[in-house]
């Protein structure tokens, strides 16, 4: 036990005033999070529903134009097609939590013109494929964006949670626990120094009486 001096208790009260106080902090900051990773949430499911059900339609679109386009075709056309798609990389910060934010830097989806190849000779099935699975890149790159966002803000979320908990549950009950042993023995020393005095002024008050 630390030693019971009043320079201890008010270290001690200053100690949890400060811990009640991060304990405000942290619940405040987890709010925070909680409300950014809630808001993120709902995206990132969109993304991910829109991804599955484009892809399904991409997959009937594909198989009907390697009916009427040949395979040999379809590649000729995808070599036509490609390119270097860039994107974007950048850090932001909420609350002092840094993540990493994805930004598609070309667009994704393109006109039928600006393809690299005569769309005019292709089938609307080829085109609508097309149309498609860009538009699922361009759906990836939101789901990226808000995925590390999310896991980023859960584990963070994690964290504050414990911090919380220990500083409720541990750290301050302790302080708590401290102050109240040496307030209790600072007022037990300081009855006990009441009692002395005033047993000592009844002793000098019988020897001044014995002495007159």
């Amino acid at each position: 036990m630390i030693h019971p001096t009043r320079t201890n208790l008010l270290l001690i009260r200053e100690k949890s005033l400060s811990v009640a106080n991060s304990i405000r902090i942290l619940k405040a900051r987890k709010q925070a999070l909680t409300r950014e990773f809630l808001e993120a949430t709902r995206p990132f499911l969109d993304s991910r529903e829109d991804i599955r059900e484009r892809y399904g339609k991409a997959l009937d679109g594909l198989a009907l134009s390697l009916g009427h386009e040949s395979r040999d075709g379809i590649e000729s056309i995808s070599i036509a097609t490609s390119r270097d798609f860039r994107i974007e990389i950048s850090e932001e910060s909420i609350w002092g939590l840094k993540y990493k934010e994805v930004a598609a830097l070309d667009i994704p989806v393109r006109d039928p013109a600006e393809r690299g190849y005569d769309y005019l000779s292709t089938t609307v099935h080829l085109e609508e494929c097309i149309q498609q699975f860009e538009k699922i890149l361009e759906a990836m790159i939101s789901l990226a964006k808000y995925e590390g966002k999310l896991k980023r803000l859960g584990d963070e979320i994690i964290k504050t949670t414990r911090r919380v908990r220990v500083l409720e549950e541990r750290i301050l009950p302790g302080l708590t626990s401290q102050a109240r042993a040496i307030s209790e023995h600072i007022g037990e020393r300081e009855r006990e120094s009441y009692c002395r005095l005033k047993h000592f002024k009844r002793r000098m008050a019988r020897e001044d009486i014995k002495s007159l």
